[in-house]
C-alpha cells in the first residue's frame, strides 16, 4: 500500500524518549497520512480560510465534526469570532488550493474559486465534499485549538481525496 501513495520507508529513531525534541515529535507524526480540508468563514465581509489536516467525524447523531487550528496564525483568531463555518474536503486535483490556503496573507482567495454556502461562508469549488455548520465549542490544547462543529448541511461527489503525509501531498496512483 505504501507504494500506491509513493510513501518512503524510514528506519528513523526517536532516540531516548526522555529527551523528546519538537523535531523528533514532528518527524514521527509526519508519518500519519491525513486528508486535507479547508475551513472557511465570512467575517465582517472578509473571506477567511485555512488548510487543515486535523479533521474528523465526531458524531453521527447529531452530526458533528472537529478540526484543529493553530492559534498562533492570523486567520483562525478571526474565524473563531463567528459561529458559521464551512469545511471543504479536498480532492486529489486540489493541491494548489491546499497550498494557497496554507499561506499567510490576505490574498488567499485570489486563485481559489468559491461559491457561498447557505451560511455565507465560502465553499471551495471542486471539493469532494462540503459541510456547513456552526461552531459549538472551542478548547485550547497548547499551540492549537480544537473546534467542534454541528453540521447543518452536507453535499459530496465521488472522487479521490488529497492526502498529506511525510510533509508532502499524495494521492493513490
Amino acid at each position: 500500500m505504501a507504494e500506491a501513495f509513493g510513501w518512503r520507508a524510514t528506519n528513523g529513531s526517536l532516540g531516548d524518549m526522555n529527551e523528546l525534541t519538537v523535531d523528533q515529535y514532528r518527524d514521527a507524526v509526519a508519518n500519519f497520512p491525513t486528508g486535507l480540508v479547508v475551513v472557511t468563514a465570512k467575517v465582517e465581509g472578509e473571506l477567511l480560510g485555512f488548510t487543515c489536516q486535523t479533521f474528523g467525524s465526531l458524531s453521527l447523531e447529531p452530526p458533528r465534526v472537529l478540526f484543529a487550528a493553530g492559534n498562533q496564525g492570523s486567520t483562525w483568531p478571526k474565524i473563531k469570532t463567528t459561529t458559521s463555518v464551512a469545511i471543504s474536503i479536498l480532492g486529489a486535483s486540489q493541491e494548489q488550493v491546499a497550498r494557497a490556503m496554507a499561506t499567510s496573507g490576505q490574498h488567499k482567495f485570489d486563485e481559489v474559486k468559491t461559491t457561498p454556502a447557505n451560511n455565507g461562508a465560502p465553499l471551495i469549488v471542486g471539493a469532494l465534499a462540503h459541510l456547513e455548520g456552526e461552531i459549538e465549542r472551542i478548547e485550547n490544547y497548547g499551540d492549537h485549538d480544537i473546534a467542534s462543529v454541528l453540521v447543518t448541511q452536507a453535499t459530496f461527489i465521488e472522487g479521490v481525496p488529497l492526502v498529506y503525509c511525510q510533509r508532502s501531498y499524495k494521492f493513490p496512483q
